[in-house]
C-alpha cells in the first residue's frame, strides 16, 4: 500500500471519527436540553397606564418593550441583521453546519464559541438561556442547536425573525428595535435611514458596548461593520453605503429619557390604581403587557404634588411635618389625584401611602357623618334650627364629657354646633341616634368602624384592625353630600385591554346612601364652618373668595392627659391646640377633597402655624382647579326640602334607596 493510500486512508478515518464523535457528543448534550417553550420566545410589551384622557402616564415592567408586528418591519432590516448575524437565515433549518463546525474546532482550541449561532439559536439563547459567560459553553451551544431544530419545524422564518427583533436587548433600558426606534430617534422602524437601522441591528450583540450615547466610537464602529456586510451581500448599492458611512452616528438622535418610568408625582395614586387593576385583572398588570386606564388628572395630580412637596403654596413647619390627602370627582366618584408623604427620596418607588391608612384620627370630621347625618336622615333633626344644649353633660356609662376649650355655649341650633365643631351636642345627637343607626349610615359611606361606641361621635378611632378611616374614605363619603346623597366606591381604574385585545371594564359602583334632604342639610351646615372668621375656627382658613359652593369640616384628635403630659415636657406649655392629627375634608358640587396633616410619630404634635396646614393645602388645591371661583353654580335645594335663607327644613321624609347600581 503506497504512502499516499494510507495518507487518505487515515485523514478519512479521522474524518469519520470525527463525525462520530461529534454526534456523540451532540446526543450527550442534546438529551438533557430543556423542553422547547415557544412562550419564552415571544416578548410581552411593558405596561402602560394611561391617565383619564388617555396619555400614558407610567409603564411598569422589568423590560420596557414595545412589540412591532411582521407587517411593520422594512425588509431594510431584514438585511441589515441577516447580513451581519446570519446571512444564510433564510436558507438553513435552523442550524448552519458550516458555522457550528467553525465554532467546534474554536472550541477545542479553547476559543469561546461566538460567531456560531444562527438567529434562531439566538432567539433560543434570548429565551431559554442566557447571554452570560456561563452559557458560552459547548453544551449550551449544543442544546441551543438542538432546540433551534425543533423551532424551525414549529414557526416560520417571518415568526422568528420578528420574535427576535422584539426580543432584543436594545441599552439604556429598552427592549426590542421597535421600542429603540421610538426611544433613540422618535420614529418607527419604517421611518429610518440605512444608517440608522445599520446602527440597531448591530446593537444586540454587545448593546452596552455599542450604545451610542455612551460609546459613540464603538457603536459607529459596529455600525459601518453592519453597513459594509449589507453591501457585501448585495442588500445596498455603493452610493447608499457611502452615503450611510458618512453619517454622523449621533445624527438623529433625540435626548435620552427614562426607559422606565413611574413619575414620582403620581407615584402614590398609581400604587392604588396597580391595586386595582391588579385584582380585577387577576394578574400582576405590571408584568402583564396590559393598557391600563385610570382615572387621574395629571394636571390635579402635579398641582397636589406641588403643593404639597414646595413650600410655594403652604409653609410647613419642619421637612418631616406629612401630608397625606385625595381629591375625587363628586359626579363620577373617581379618584383623580392622591398624594400620600411628603418629601419622598427621588429613588423610591410605591413608596407609603398614608392617603389610604386608616389608623389616624380623624376626629370632628366624623361629625357629620356619624351624628347629624343618620340625625337628619333618620328624622332626629328635621330643621337646621333645631336646638342642642351645649352644657355639663356625661356619655351614656358616666365619664364626663367636655369640649376642646372646656367652655359652654349652652343653647345652639344644631348648625351652630356644627359650625362651632362642639363635641358635647355631636354625643348628644349621637345617643338620640344610637349606635345601631349610626353604623348603618356610615356603612352606607364606605365607612366601618364596628363595633361603634359614643366616642366615634368624634372619633375615628377604632378597635377594629380593619376598620378606620383614611383620606379617600373620608373624600368619598363627603362627596356624596355633595351629590345628593349619591354614594360611589372609590375606584383609579376604569379599564383593563389585555395585548390580545380583550378588556375587562370597571362598573363602578353607586348606591342611593342617603336622602337627597339630608344631603343638602348637611351641605347648608357645612358651609357654614367655611364661613366662619380664621379667629373662630381654622375652617374658615379654607375659604376661597368668591367661591360659594364650598362647604367642608375641621378634624383634630386628641392626647391623652397622660400624652399631653409627656409632650408639654417636649415642647413646653403651648397655647391652643395641640394634637397628634389635624384634617380637613371639603367639597364642592365638582371635587370632593380630604387633607390628613401630621407626623409619622404620632408623639411629635402639631400646633401653632402647623394646625392650619390642612386648611391651607385644600384652598391651594380649590385655587388651582377654580381659577374662576364666582362661575361655580351652587347645589339646588331638592323638593323635600324648604331652604329659607335663615334655616334649612324637611318637609317630606323622602325614601333613601339601597339598591347598587353600576356605571358612571
Amino acid at each position: 500500500m503506497t504512502a499516499i493510500k494510507v495518507f487518505f486512508i487515515i485523514i478519512l478515518s479521522t474524518i469519520i471519527l470525527a463525525v462520530f464523535a461529534g454526534g456523540a457528543i451532540f446526543v450527550y448534550y442534546a438529551k438533557d436540553a430543556p423542553k422547547l417553550d415557544l412562550s419564552q420566545l415571544e416578548s410581552a410589551p411593558s405596561s402602560q397606564y394611561f391617565d383619564a384622557s388617555g396619555n400614558v402616564v407610567a409603564t411598569m415592567g422589568a423590560e420596557n418593550r414595545t412589540l412591532v408586528e411582521t407587517d411593520n418591519i422594512p425588509i431594510l432590516l431584514v438585511n441589515a441583521v441577516t447580513s451581519i448575524e446570519d446571512h444564510r437565515f433564510f436558507s438553513t433549518r435552523g442550524i448552519d453546519p458550516v458555522r457550528i463546525a467553525g465554532s467546534f474546532l474554536h472550541n477545542l482550541k479553547g476559543d469561546s464559541l461566538n460567531g456560531g449561532s444562527t438567529l434562531d439559536m439566538q432567539l433560543i439563547k434570548l429565551g431559554m438561556f442566557s447571554t452570560s459567560k456561563s452559557d458560552q459553553n459547548l453544551k449550551v451551544k449544543v442544546q441551543e442547536a438542538w432546540l433551534a431544530l425543533q423551532l424551525d419545524q414549529k414557526w416560520t422564518k417571518e415568526q422568528i425573525f420578528t420574535a427576535y427583533v422584539n426580543k432584543v436587548n436594545m441599552a439604556n433600558g429598552y427592549y426590542g428595535m421597535g421600542t429603540a426606534a421610538k426611544a433613540y430617534y422618535g420614529k418607527s422602524l419604517t421611518e429610518l435611514s440605512i444608517a440608522q437601522i445599520a446602527l440597531l441591528a448591530g446593537m444586540p450583540q454587545a448593546p452596552s458596548t455599542y450604545n451610542p450615547y455612551t460609546n459613540p466610537s464603538a457603536a459607529q464602529y459596529r455600525r459601518d461593520l453592519v453597513i459594509n456586510a449589507m453591501y457585501k451581500y448585495g442588500k445596498i448599492t455603493d452610493a447608499q453605503k457611502k452615503e450611510a458611512l458618512a453619517t454622523p452616528i449621533k445624527s438623529g438622535l433625540q435626548t435620552l429619557t427614562q426607559s422606565v418610568s413611574i413619575p414620582a408625582f403620581a407615584d402614590n395614586f398609581l400604587k392604588q390604581a396597580k391595586a386595582q387593576a391588579d385584582k380585577l385583572a387577576k394578574v400582576d398588570t405590571a408584568t402583564a403587557g396590559v393598557k391600563v386606564y385610570t382615572t387621574l388628572d395629571p394636571n390635579a395630580q402635579q398641582n397636589l404634588y406641588n403643593i404639597v412637596n414646595t413650600d410655594q403654596y403652604v409653609t410647613y413647619p419642619d421637612k418631616n411635618f406629612q401630608v397625606a390627602s385625595t381629591l375625587v370627582n363628586v359626579q363620577t366618584g373617581a379618584v383623580v389625584a392622591q398624594i400620600g408623604m411628603r418629601n419622598v427620596p427621588d429613588n423610591t418607588t410605591f413608596g407609603s401611602n398614608y392617603a389610604v391608612q386608616t389608623d389616624r384620627d380623624w376626629g370632628s370630621a366624623m361629625k357629620p357623618l356619624v351624628d347629624y347625618g343618620p340625625a337628619f336622615e333618620n328624622g332626629i333633626y328635621t330643621s337646621t334650627s333645631d336646638t342642642v344644649v351645649d352644657g355639663p353633660s356625661s356619655y351614656p356609662d358616666g365619664t364626663p364629657l367636655s369640649n376642646w376649650d372646656n367652655t359652654y355655649l349652652g343653647t345652639l341650633t344644631v348648625k351652630q354646633a356644627l359650625d362651632y365643631s362642639r363635641n358635647i351636642p355631636a354625643v348628644k345627637t349621637l345617643i338620640k341616634v344610637g349606635l345601631t343607626d349610626s353604623n348603618n349610615f356610615l356603612q352606607k359611606v364606605g365607612i366601618n368602624l364596628s363595633p361603634m361606641v359614643y366616642a366615634n361621635a368624634i372619633s375615628s378611632h377604632t378597635s377594629n384592625a380593619s376598620g378606620g378611616a383614611s383620606s379617600v374614605s373620608m373624600a368619598s363619603a363627603y362627596a356624596a353630600f355633595a351629590n345628593s346623597g349619591v354614594y360611589t366606591k372609590p375606584f383609579y381604574v376604569t379599564k383593563v385591554v389585555f395585548p390580545d385585545g380583550h378588556e375587562l371594564d370597571y362598573k363602578p359602583e353607586k348606591t342611593q346612601a342617603m336622602k337627597p334632604s339630608t344631603a343638602y342639610i348637611i351641605t347648608n351646615m357645612l358651609k357654614g364652618v367655611v364661613q366662619l372668621p380664621v379667629s373662630v375656627s381654622v375652617g374658615g382658613n379654607a375659604a376661597l373668595p368668591g367661591l360659594t359652593a364650598l362647604a367642608g369640616k375641621t378634624g383634630t384628635s386628641n392626647y391623652t392627659t397622660e400624652q399631653r403630659n409627656e409632650i408639654d415636657k417636649k415642647i413646653g406649655n403651648v397655647t391652643g391646640m395641640v394634637s397628634p392629627d389635624e384634617n380637613f375634608v371639603g367639597y364642592t358640587p365638582q371635587y370632593s377633597m380630604a387633607v390628613w396633616t401630621g407626623y409619622k410619630n404620632m408623639m411629635t404634635p402639631v400646633y401653632g402655624q402647623g394646625i392650619m396646614c390642612a386648611t391651607s393645602v385644600f384652598r391651594s388645591m380649590m385655587q388651582v382647579l377654580y381659577p374662576n371661583p364666582s362661575s361655580v353654580a351652587d347645589w339646588t335645594a331638592p323638593d323635600t326640602v324648604t331652604d329659607n335663607g335663615s334655616s334649612v327644613s324637611v318637609n317630606n321624609t323622602g325614601s333613601t334607596s339601597n339598591n347598587t347600581t353600576n356605571g358612571q
